[in-house]
């Protein structure tokens, strides 16, 4: 590692310093912010639809006196770019017409006259960019609320798709766990049509300069659309003129039982701390269509849901301005300090904290049925959820990571009172009963793949489905290593072939939530090694000499969001601590002598770049999704993609995300890794 015999020994007793003055910073940075109640958590940076949709919602609802409402449209004063376009995600090479559209709607809601120069500035980039035709379906569903888009133009989602039975294809429970959260509101506010259209001073007319009779409301026509996409828009026809047929007695009745079994639904899925699914789409769609069918503001369901807007572990605050997260992270980012605590032996050091926060995570398992019981009836529960109180939609991600956190600890008698083997024994085995047939595993339910419904017009946001995806498939493999279970397990063995079919030829695995190829690589290696697997194999030193080839000069890893549409991007782009941190534990679990310059050098890199015990990162470097509509990767580079998908790099239909404590419980993860590797 040190290659100057006459001071390695020197070079090497610095850097060891440093690099032990680098985790004791870091650690002690992370002791600090621990909340009282254990857990850890950091602010979910996303786009400025999240303020948007909020403005306008409460002006749906009559509440657009709301004190929230101004700081809300101060933070999208600040967050416009430049050439007046909101984005996607930092540092993104263009806005999105979808954010822009919204934002620019909210802002005129707020009394924001169209001739203000930010409002200029807004208006002539959506022009550029064509204009309203190339809104998304969201975005018109938005713009029907307010009534300035026609809903006859909007997809039709009857609310009888409640009465489907789990069988059918088109059950809701075939979609994806927050396509089918957000679909049932949806689908109540599509029955209903309504509208709360906005001041005759404010609305959108700037925005229809040929007039609304003039403008194109159609869908866009996609490039390549076969007989599936013309038998739904079809349809989509139909079930439109027959929505003119509600009152009649038969349908009107059906109709009225629909909405009601959905209502029920809705209310069934309210979360204990007041949202939906614990993310904004279902949370914001759920309180319209319930005030919509006369569900009074101080209602129990309606109210709780409105003040969880002022709960400050969903609400941030930064001067005038506020934001209002897109999820929340605590069991993540709680499991994962915990992990970085262990991967630095931290453990007895930080015992207080230790211990504190493994009572909160033992106190999250989910230990209820929720939707993913519908494919798996007799399977028992036992997983961890993402957010604070999201009982019906455990993941398997964290649950996997929290099994990871939890394994230290199964033998301390302790512990072992306390219930921690139980609890383990029922993580694994609700893990090994959401394994999908093709040996991955997907984030929320099983087997949830079938593409037939991304052809739905309804469809064109990002992503219905929640099929197997490498990191999450690589955490439950690493997760079942550090518990001694094998690699001849039954589950093991479909889930290593499912990894290696995977890998693609250049060495690389996709990331699917996280960005992106440097992700799924760092996150397969160390599940290989925990599993015990030979590192010394051809497929695993090609992801190994993939890694060092896209060490940046400065000695870190970086990887742009775009690197989702444009194949040239991939393991390309300005280093970051969070990307850096999952090329080094990549590189330390396969252990090659030749590869340790190339870790001191990006181990270097982390050393030189912390500030106060942490690291700067806007860069956004997790996944929502990345648009691909079919919850999964494809195969980039064909000219007519970005046509088809109504996207290119600047991923308009995508969700990407900046966890703020990424860039810093990895990097202590990698260098305690990395220290263990040196001794």
């Amino acid at each position: 590692m040190f290659d100057d015999k006459t001071s390695s020994g020197a070079k090497r007793s610095n850097f060891d310093q440093q690099l032990t003055g680098a985790i004791d910073a870091a650690a002690g940075w992370l002791s600090a912010r621990q909340k009282p109640e254990g857990y850890w958590v950091g602010r979910l940076e996303s786009n400025a639809c999240m303020e948007a949709q909020w403005i306008l919602a409460l002006w749906f609802m009559g509440l657009e006196n709301h004190h929230l409402r101004p700081r809300l449209a101060n933070s999208l004063r600040e967050t416009q770019r430049e050439d007046g376009s909101w984005q996607i995600y930092y540092g993104a090479p263009a806005g999105d017409i979808n954010t822009t559209v919204e934002a620019y709607a909210a802002l005129r809601s707020m009394g924001d006259r169209k001739d203000a120069p930010h409002m200029v500035r807004a208006r002539e980039w959506i022009m550029s960019k064509g204009g309203l035709k190339n809104i998304r379906v969201f975005t018109r569903y938005w713009l029907a609320l307010i009534g300035e888009w026609p809903w006859e133009k909007t997809p039709n989602l009857p609310p009888e798709v409640i009465f489907f039975p789990n069988w059918f294809v088109f059950s809701i429970y075939n979609f994806a766990q927050w396509a089918r959260a957000t679909l049932m509101p949806i689908a109540v506010l599509s029955a209903r049509r309504p509208s709360r259209p906005l001041p005759q001073g404010q609305r959108l007319d700037e925005l229809f300069p040929e007039g609304r009779d003039k403008h194109d409301f159609a869908y866009p026509k996609k490039p390549g659309a076969g007989f599936l996409d013309a038998f739904f828009l079809g349809a989509d026809k139909v079930l439109h003129a027959l929505q003119g047929f509600g009152d009649t007695a038969k349908i009107g009745l059906l109709r009225k039982g629909a909405v009601s079994r959905a209502l029920e639904w809705i209310i069934q899925h309210q979360d204990a701390d007041g949202v939906w699914g614990g993310i904004q789409p279902p949370w914001i769609y759920s309180l319209m269509a319930l005030y919509n069918e006369g569900y009074a503001l101080d209602h129990a369901v309606v109210e709780k849901g409105l003040n969880a807007l002022d709960d400050p572990r969903w609400r941030v605050d930064v001067g005038e301005a506020t934001w209002i997260q897109a999820s929340t992270s605590p069991v993540w980012d709680t499991v994962l300090t915990l992990l970085a605590f262990d991967d630095c032996d931290l453990n007895e050091r930080q015992q207080e904290e230790v211990e504190k926060a493994l009572d909160w995570v033992l106190a999250q398992q989910v230990l209820r049925p929720g939707d993913w019981k519908v494919k798996c009836p007799k399977l028992e529960p036992g997983g961890w959820a993402f957010e604070y109180k999201n009982y019906f939609y455990p993941d398997t991600d964290d649950t996997a990571v929290a099994l990871i956190a939890l394994a230290p600890f199964r033998n301390d008698p302790k512990w072992k009172e306390k219930g921690i083997e139980e609890a383990i024994e029922k993580g694994v085995n609700w893990l090994i009963g959401m394994q999908s047939k093709g040996g991955g595993w997907g984030a929320f339910d099983k087997d949830n793949d079938k593409q037939i419904l991304t052809k739905i017009p309804f469809c064109d946001f990002g992503e219905a489905l929640d099929p197997p995806s490498v990191d999450v498939t690589a955490h439950i493999i690493e997760a079942f290593g550090k518990l001694g279970i094998g690699a001849d397990h039954p589950s093991m063995v479909r889930a290593l072939d499912y990894i290696k079919s995977e890998q693609h030829a250049d060495g690389a695995w996709f990331g699917r939530w996280g960005v992106n190829y440097v992700y799924g690589t760092g996150a397969v290696l160390p599940a290989l090694e925990a599993i015990g697997e030979d590192m010394t194999q051809s497929y695993i030193r090609k992801a190994s000499d993939w890694l060092i080839l896209h060490q940046n000069e400065d000695g870190g890893w970086g990887e742009s969001c775009a690197s989702y549409m444009d194949q040239k991007q991939m393991g390309r782009g300005k280093s970051t601590a969070s990307q850096t941190a999952w090329a080094l534990m990549g590189l330390a679990a396969v252990g090659r002598a030749e590869d340790e310059r190339a870790i001191a050098d990006g181990v270097q890199f982390l050393i030189e770049r912390q500030k106060d015990g942490t690291w700067e990162e806007p860069e956004y470097t997790g996944t929502g999704f990345p648009g691909y509509g079919v919850g999964q990767h494809i195969k980039l580079g064909d000219p007519s993609l970005e046509e088809r998908l109504k996207q290119g790099p600047e991923l308009s239909r995508a969700f990407m995300i900046n966890y703020n404590l990424y860039r810093h419980y990895f990097p202590l993860m990698a260098m305690g890794r990395v220290r263990k590797m040196m001794a």
